[in-house]
């Protein structure tokens, strides 16, 4: 009994020499995260009135909120006599172990955030990547997910998006066009300047600035080679539609002006 007795007793002292340490670490941690909750709102709030990405605000609040409730955990662990070394130690031998098990996975993640974070296309962009050619449909942290334009749905690893050349068709809104016509020799080439010229100036969404022009590059082996350059407004028109337009519309100008167009020919000469 008297045992019984003396063991409670320490039990006791034990408690109450443990209570304050105890009570520090719950303030410790309700605290952090109370302090995590606001920073978010106010992080939230700042982003948004910068027009930043909704993913990214997401993924920052998510992690603004999550490492300061793990710092405020922490803390209150030591308060109360944690071995934070040692667990630390089994944390970083696990953490590599797994990182070099998912380290395709790692890249594409860490890919991910810096596309979001840098953001060189939006949802919608029609861009070429990766030797893709679509409209982005979703970008996540793992993978970029396109539409291409033959109906397929392509899904990209952020690695490989992260790190090839990226041409965003949509970040301005007007795209240059060119196509390569070769007239005979002796063609009046200030009518044929005039003529492709005016041709681009009347196609549907063609820019008044810059203005179409013309350049003749090559004598070649059949006849002169120029290529007509003109700028089109892509909140007008499309590309392909645009493309077609001015083909037809310079191959008809150029039969209703009697410009001949080159093509290739060969003469045979017989000798008895």
């Amino acid at each position: 009994m008297e045992d019984f007795s003396s063991a409670l007793q320490q039990l006791t002292y034990d408690f109450l020499s443990f209570l304050p340490d105890l009570v520090t670490a719950l303030i410790i941690f309700v605290g952090s995260v109370y302090v995590a909750g606001v920073l978010a709102k106010v992080l939230k709030r700042t982003l948004e009135k910068r027009d930043t990405d909704s993913a990214f605000i997401l993924l920052l609040l998510k992690v603004a909120r999550y490492t300061l409730i793990g710092l405020g955990t922490f803390t209150a662990l030591q308060q109360i006599g944690f071995n934070l070394s040692a667990f630390l130690t089994g944390l970083g031998i696990l953490g590599f172990t797994l990182g070099f098990a998912l380290q395709d996975v790692s890249k594409n993640f860490a890919s991910g955030l810096l596309l979001l974070l840098e953001q060189p296309f939006d949802k919608g962009d029609m861009i070429r990547v990766a030797g893709q050619f679509g409209v982005v449909a979703e970008t996540d942290l793992r993978t970029t997910e396109l539409h291409t334009y033959d109906g397929q749905n392509v899904t990209i690893p952020n690695g490989e998006v992260f790190n090839s050349p990226i041409r965003n068709y949509s970040r301005y809104p007007q795209r240059r066009m060119r196509i390569t016509v070769k007239v005979v020799y002796g063609s009046d080439l200030d009518l044929v300047r005039k003529t492709a010229v005016d041709v681009a100036a009347l196609i549907q969404g063609a820019a008044i600035k810059p203005a179409p022009f013309v350049v003749f590059n090559e004598l070649g082996d059949f006849g002169v080679q120029l290529n007509l350059y003109c700028w089109i407004d892509m909140k007008l028109t499309n590309y392909l539609a645009a493309l077609d337009a001015l083909v037809v519309g310079v191959d008809t100008a150029f039969r209703k002006e009697g410009i001949q167009v080159a093509y290739p020919v060969q003469n045979v000469f017989l000798k008895k």
